[in-house]
């Protein structure tokens, strides 16, 4: 098996990965096919982290309704990413994937305080680590939180788990002749507009120099390819 050009990956998973395919909520056997993609990540060999968004149950930003502020629209979001993080934490250790789950938000009862020591200490022991919660700050995306989280626990690279094979140069969705990067710089994302995260996590990115390797996820074999560095994306380094 070809060794992983990545050590420490941090995968980033949106709520939607954990969705059916028509409404909201948690489909299980999408769930169980990423903890399987999980236990084989791991069998690479790595340390993972994983940071979960909650947008199958609520996108606190997107959340209109007018009695409800953003802030607090904001920590129901955290809140979706808690019961994201445990039930993939579940769902790992039914096919024996060692986990724990660490908050942004104190939930004792189902999570342990996001300490960034702690988080490290669970890695090198073979632990991989769920993170939710975001920063537990409103305003800032799961993006943000995995630029924020990456930065602090010393992983290599962000693995930004989508829906599409990379970052285009327009929608390729609705433009057919649509060109995919292999690799780009930041400065060449930043002069293009690409949006692949939020601009707050392209600038953490940036200034610490945090690759992060934008995938399809729905390909199997595609996030292990990934770390390992193979051509299945378009990776973004300074």
């Amino acid at each position: 098996m070809t060794n992983a050009r990545f050590k420490r990956p941090l995968l980033k998973l949106s709520g939607e990965a954990f969705s059916p395919s028509k409404g909201m909520g948690i489909d299980g056997e999408r769930m169980l096919a990423i903890a399987r993609t999980i236990k084989d990540i791991l069998a690479i060999p790595v340390e993972l982290a994983v940071v979960v968004g909650g947008g199958n149950f609520v996108r606190g930003a997107q959340l209109n309704i007018p009695s409800i502020q953003r802030a607090t629209a904001d920590y129901m979001g955290m809140m979706a990413t808690v019961m994201n993080a445990v039930a993939l934490q579940d769902t790992c250790e039914s096919i024996g994937v060692q986990t724990r789950v660490l908050s942004s938000i104190d939930v004792p009862r189902v999570a342990e305080k996001w300490v960034r020591r702690r988080a490290m200490r669970h890695m090198e022991k073979g632990r991989v680590v769920i993170i939710a919660a975001g920063t537990g700050n409103p305003h800032f995306t799961t993006d943000t939180a995995a630029a924020q989280r990456a930065i602090e626990i010393g992983c290599d690279v962000i693995v930004k788990a989508t829906k599409v094979d990379g970052v285009y140069d327009k929608d390729p969705v609705t433009n057919k002749d649509a060109k995919r990067f292999q690799k780009l710089t930041y400065q060449e994302a930043l002069e293009k507009n690409l949006r692949f995260m939020d601009q707050t996590a392209i600038a953490l990115c940036r200034e610490h120099r945090m690759p992060v390797f934008v995938t399809d996820m729905n390909v199997p074999g595609n996030i292990e390819a990934a770390i390992r560095g193979e051509d299945v994306g378009t990776l973004i380094e300074s």
